[in-house]
Order: structure tokens, then C-alpha cells, then sequence
């Protein structure tokens, strides 16, 4: 089921083939109709298509307090503690990323100085559909809210019955959100982008989705501030003779399992391995209450490169850049320092994915699509501005008039050279 291809003797094109996630001249069109309706008809529009694409009828898109209570006391208790220690390792680890600003002063009473400021109204888009994901609450929210955003507006659709799930409004309310709406897809992203009578414009919008709301964020990049453009998901594990082919399997499937799309890649350095490990797939998704969506993610996206050695599994990975990257290796921390793209790495025989998605601390909202050479995962500094000021008194700015003078006019810029000179003139 699985592809496994001799990396000695590969060609590049076949070890580094990529999935097409470019939307369609269909999709653009579709999306720029439904922002254009929301943008001039605000919740009736929503309204409209949440009706059309959810099959849910609902007369008010806010969901109220009551209903977030009424949801958390609902869920599943365990599930609740769960939550919470959860929400605290991604808090404990996030608050190392604040930063503060800073102020120089200079001789002759000159002032420069940064100015770290959170962002006022932040979106959060977490998915419905095939699955609920109350991790993406948690991971997408703590952040903003340790970042001192005043306003977290979370969108998620609804199900048939106009009601969100359960654990989906627990996960909220553990993380702070402020304002939860019944809306997903490119029109939520639209309300969140313009807003509504209803929802608030937000200054920047983060989260995962399908093809359309990727469409869409894309298309309001520039009115509005936004994470990524993410495409599935994906993991790359390298891993050496010692790993443990049931393991791997797991490892891989747990990606799999997301989307058809989704994209799982095992770079090892033994044929006995890569073979062992291919017929463990064969056999665990057969288990798998996903089964047909992993079988399809694994036929038309799964690979496994055999390698020479190490070194040249990592120089694989660092090439594709994963978003999740696993070193199933006896020395983890060696390796390591050899890794230069990747969103996060998961270190060792005993730290699958799933310890990063849910648990640790790290978030899992994490560049895809090879992505991870140029950008980050989502983080505090997501939903911070930086502002600069500087302040001369008026003797300092006169011994450095002539340069700035000059400066401006090797630019050609007469009316900056005079901003300058006028201040000393008699």
C-alpha cells in the first residue's frame, strides 16, 4: 500500500514529489462570492450559508454564556481535568515567549526605545466536520490570551441541530475565549475579516481549515493580519535500525488519520525496516475506525525513503521541511543539532506526535507544505505589535542636520532634507 523507494537509487523528483494544495479556479470563485455577500449583508449572509453548508437553521450566530456553562458542566470529567492540565503546560511553556519592550538613552538626552503591544480583537478558527478538535482551542487561544489580547473571537461550525459540541465550548472556556460564534467555513472567515452586525472585525485571524477557508484567508491577508496558509498535515520520521517498525507504524498513521490529504513519511536507514514497517501499516489500519480516510491518505501520499545512512536522512528532512518532524534514534539531542527545518521535533523512541498535539506544552499549530524553511509555529508573538518611538532634543537634532540633509538628498526627497533644515533656520 505504501510506497517504499530505494533513496541510493532514486531520482530527486521522486523523493521530493510534493501534493498539489493549489486551490482551483472554482474554489477562488466561490470564495470571493461568499466574502463579497458577507461583506455587504453581514449575519444574514452567514446565516444564509451556514444554513446551506451546515444544514443548520439558527436565528442567532452568538452563542450565549449559558450555553458555554451548560456545555461544560456536560462534558466528560476526566476529559475536563484533562483539559485543564493540558492548558497549563501549553501556558507554562508559551509565557517563556513574552517579551518586553525596551528604552536606550543616549548621551545628550536622545531617547530610542520598542514598544511591545498585544493586538486588540484576534479570531480563532477551529474545524468541524469529520472531526472536532478542542486541542486547536487550547493551542490557538492560550497564546492570545498570554499575549493580553482583549477580545478572542472563536468560530467554529455547527452541527445539524445549531448546537457546537460540547467539548468544543469546554475547551473555550478553559482557554478564554471571550466570544464563540456558530460559523465556519470561508463566510466565517469573511465575518471575522469585514464583521458583521454580530461579530467583531478582527485585526488578525489564526487557525487550521479546509481548502476554502485557506482560500479565503489568503484572499483577506492584507485587510486583516493571519497566521499561515496551512495545508494538511504532515510528519516526516527519521528513524534508525533500533526503532521499533510497530511504533513507526503507529507514528505515521496517527497523520494519516486526519485528512486524505494528509501526508505521512518514514526516512530510515535499512530496507529490513522500511519493509517491516510497511506491513505494520498494512495491518494497524485495518483497526482504525478512520480507516478509509488514513488507507487513502497513506496510498496517494505515504512514502518511505531508505537512506545510506543518517546524515543523508536528515539532509531529506531538512529538504521537505515537515511540520512534524520525529528523530526515533538512540541519540535524539545529537541528531538534532543537524536539523534545520522543521515546525517541531519530536525527540527519541518515546515522544510520538500526539504528546506534542495535545500535552506537552510546544503548540501544534505548525507551518506545512515545507513551509517550516521561512516560517514558525504559532506563538506569542502571533498576537503582538511593535511600535518604535524616539525622541532628540533640539541640539542633538542640529549637530546631525547637515548628514540627514544629505542623506535625503542623494534621495532626492527636497521636502525631507527641509523638515530638517527649517527647525534652524533664522
Amino acid at each position: 500500500m505504501i510506497k517504499i523507494i530505494d533513496g541510493r537509487k532514486a531520482d530527486r523528483a521522486e523523493i521530493f514529489a510534493r501534493r498539489d494544495e493549489n486551490a482551483s479556479e472554482e474554489v477562488e470563485r466561490a470564495v470571493r462570492d461568499i466574502l463579497e455577500n458577507v461583506r455587504t449583508r453581514g449575519d444574514e449572509a452567514v446565516i444564509e450559508y451556514t444554513r446551506r453548508f451546515d444544514s443548520a437553521s439558527i436565528s442567532a450566530l452568538q452563542v450565549t454564556e449559558a450555553e458555554i456553562e451548560a456545555a461544560y458542566s456536560r462534558a466528560d470529567r476526566f476529559f475536563v481535568d484533562s483539559l485543564n492540565v493540558a492548558a497549563e503546560n501549553i501556558r507554562e511553556f508559551h509565557r517563556m515567549q513574552v517579551r518586553d519592550g525596551f528604552e536606550m538613552k543616549k548621551e545628550g538626552g536622545i531617547v530610542l526605545g520598542q514598544r511591545v503591544m498585544p493586538l486588540e480583537t484576534v479570531g480563532i478558527y477551529v474545524p468541524g466536520g469529520t472531526a472536532s478538535y478542542p486541542s486547536t482551542v487550547l493551542m490557538n487561544a492560550i497564546p492570545a490570551f498570554i499575549a493580553g489580547v482583549k477580545n478572542i473571537v472563536m468560530v467554529t461550525p455547527p452541527d445539524r441541530d445549531g448546537n457546537i459540541p460540547d467539548d468544543i465550548l469546554a475547551a473555550a472556556k478553559v482557554a478564554g475565549v471571550t466570544h464563540i460564534y456558530k460559523m465556519g467555513g470561508a463566510q466565517a472567515v469573511a465575518a471575522l475579516a469585514y464583521g458583521t452586525q454580530s461579530v467583531p472585525k478582527a485585526d488578525k485571524i489564526v487557525g487550521p481549515g479546509n481548502i476554502f477557508v485557506a482560500t479565503a484567508k489568503r484572499m483577506v491577508f492584507g485587510l486583516v493580519d493571519i497566521d499561515m496558509i496551512a495545508g494538511p498535515s504532515e510528519i516526516l520520521v527519521v528513524a534508525d535500525r533500533e526503532a521499533e517498525p510497530r511504533l513507526l507504524a503507529a507514528d505515521m498513521l496517527s497523520q494519516a488519520e486526519h485528512d486524505k490529504l494528509a501526508s505521512a513519511v518514514l526516512v530510515c536507514d535499512s530496507m529490513e525496516l522500511a519493509e517491516k514497517t510497511a506491513a505494520e501499516i498494512e495491518k494497524q489500519v485495518t483497526e482504525l475506525p478512520r480507516r478509509e480516510i488514513a488507507e487513502t491518505s497513506i496510498k496517494n501520499n505515504g512514502k518511505i525513503i531508505v537512506a545510506e545512512n543518517l546524515d543523508e536522512g536528515i539532509e531529506i528532512a531538512n529538504e521537505i521541511a515537515p511540520e512534524h518532524l520525529e528523530l526515533c534514534v538512540k541519540d535524539p539531542f545529537e541528531l538534532l543539532k543537524k536539523v534545520k527545518n522543521a515546525g517541531s521535533v519530536f525527540l527519541g523512541y518515546n515522544s510520538p506526535e500526539a504528546l506534542g498535539d495535545y500535552w506537552a506544552g510546544p503548540n501544534h499549530t505548525l507551518p506545512t507544505m515545507g513551509t517550516a524553511k521561512f516560517s514558525s509555529p504559532l506563538s506569542v508573538d502571533e498576537f503582538v505589535k511593535r511600535s518604535s518611538y524616539l525622541y532628540y532634543p533640539r541640539e542633538e537634532l542640529e549637530k546631525v542636520k547637515d548628514n540627514i540633509a544629505s542623506l535625503a538628498s542623494h534621495e532626492g526627497l527636497d521636502a525631507h532634507k527641509e523638515s530638517v533644515l527649517k527647525r534652524f533656520e533664522r
